[in-house]
């Protein structure tokens, strides 16, 4: 993921975008039929995987997408819309929570190649795409193992349900395209910010996500 947001050597921060008056509202979402059982046992099988049961529900009794990235068999077999990097190799393993990983993640930012380390830009901007391929970019895909893109937010921003693990069936904002952080979607931040299960996130968020994020955090945009 580092990797394909360097710019320059440096890594990027997208540009956001906003909406100008009389922007049209969005279309309502897809009509997709839910999925029968034999289906979602099928795609269980095929990704190795069970699903937190009530996402599972969503998928039988709701729609297999709707406002959702749908769950669809394809060509490849059966995937998730939308998700186009996240890595099936990974699914199975379990979601980590992000404090699991800051030691390591400053550790791995410690290794960014420093433009003072180098005789030239050039040097210092292939020492940082080697540094990206060889360590970071996997690492970054690590930290959404077991997870997959409910829904895009915009700006690089996503919904993100944890399937595997003890935080299975959790949801989750992917903010690493401007802050490198994941939190989670909680109505109770000052409280220690117990993420919402699935159920919960529907009935308070699935649409509006701001009173769910950080105090610090703003207004995602285009939702």
């Amino acid at each position: 993921m580092i990797g394909r947001l360097l710019i320059g050597g440096l890594p990027a921060r997208r540009r956001t975008r906003s909406r100008a008056p009389g922007w049209p509202t969005a279309p309502p979402p897809p009509d997709h039929p839910p999925l029968t059982g034999a289906e979602v046992a099928e795609a269980e099988r095929e990704l190795g995987i069970r699903f937190p049961p009530a996402y599972r529900s969503y998928l039988l009794d709701v729609s297999a997408g709707g406002l959702l990235h749908r769950l669809e068999r394809g060509p490849a077999g059966w995937w998730w819309a939308g998700n186009p990097d996240t890595r099936r190799d990974l699914l199975p393993a379990p979601f980590p929570h992000p404090d699991s990983y800051v030691e390591a993640d400053a550790a791995l930012w410690d290794r960014f190649p420093r433009e003072g380390d180098f005789p030239d830009e050039a040097a210092c901007r292939t020492a940082r795409q080697a540094w990206a391929e060889a360590e970071a970019d996997g690492f970054e895909d690590r930290k959404t193992a077991g997870s997959v893109v409910l829904q895009d937010n915009g700006c690089g921003f996503s919904t993100l349900l944890a399937l595997t693990g003890p935080l299975a069936g959790t949801v989750w904002w992917d903010g690493r395209a401007t802050c490198g952080l994941i939190v989670p979607l909680s109505p109770d931040h000052p409280g220690g910010a117990p993420p919402l299960s699935f159920g919960q996130w529907r009935e308070l968020g699935l649409r509006d996500l701001s009173h769910l994020l950080p105090p610090d955090w703003g207004r995602p945009a285009q939702l």
